[in-house]
């Protein structure tokens, strides 16, 4: 199911989002729209797939659910990214799942919203997408950016015991196994997370996980 928007003089980029759920996939375009924004939208993954296989160079974000019946979103970038689509990819899911997070970004996505998403976080999410352009291997080695620099120095600030929760935080552990894998209380384990957020200056668990696997802070 393919529903493209009319063409604009002025376009802020064109989005391909994938999803099987028609309401949100109607909700999301008319917002993305309304930014300026071309969308084209999928139900079925190998449909998307088809289609942009005879145009893989098109500059574009693609948008894509995670959990979807006929194959999951990490599945349908690898098979992108094997018909050789480049484009930078932003996930969504409704099921909290800060491993799957982990896991989606290692592969070279953008970033991970978890629905239900304020309209500003995809919108954000969207923009970031744009300014990251292609998608690099995950293999390649990064480079030394400012913001490699800057989060070396926000992980400076950690004390021992704050990187060893940060990293079972990053890897998806609960607190109540955090606390039981440092020897520590889950009530201690909530305050270091909390001044983890702080000194990484991280708004949300997301952030914190993008900074993680990717070794660098967002430049404004």
């Amino acid at each position: 199911m393919t529903a493209a928007s009319p063409q604009t003089a002025q376009s802020a980029g064109r989005i391909c989002l994938v999803d099987d759920h028609a309401e949100f996939r109607q909700s999301a375009a008319w917002w993305l729209e309304s930014l300026g924004y071309e969308v084209e939208c999928w139900e079925e993954p190998k449909a998307f797939l088809d289609a942009m296989t005879d145009r893989p160079t098109e500059p574009a974000c693609f948008l894509l659910d995670v959990r979807m019946p006929e194959m999951s979103g990490l599945e349908l970038m690898d098979a992108a990214r094997e018909r050789g689509l480049t484009q930078p990819v932003v996930f969504m899911t409704g099921h909290g799942d800060v491993p799957l997070a982990v896991e989606a970004m290692r592969r070279g996505a953008v970033t991970f919203l978890e629905k239900p998403f304020q309209e500003q976080a995809l919108e954000d999410a969207i923009a970031l997408a744009f300014r990251s352009g292609p998608t690099v291997a995950a293999e390649s080695e990064l480079s030394v950016t400012p913001g490699a620099l800057a989060y070396q120095e926000r992980l400076a600030r950690l004390t021992a015991r704050e990187r060893e929760v940060m990293d079972l935080v990053v890897a998806g552990a609960f607190n109540k196994v955090i606390a039981y894998e440092l020897g520590i209380s889950p009530k201690t384990v909530e305050l270091h997370r909390a001044r983890i957020m702080t000194k990484m200056e991280a708004p949300t668990l997301t952030h914190l996980v993008r900074m993680a696997v990717s070794g660098q802070v967002e430049e404004a």
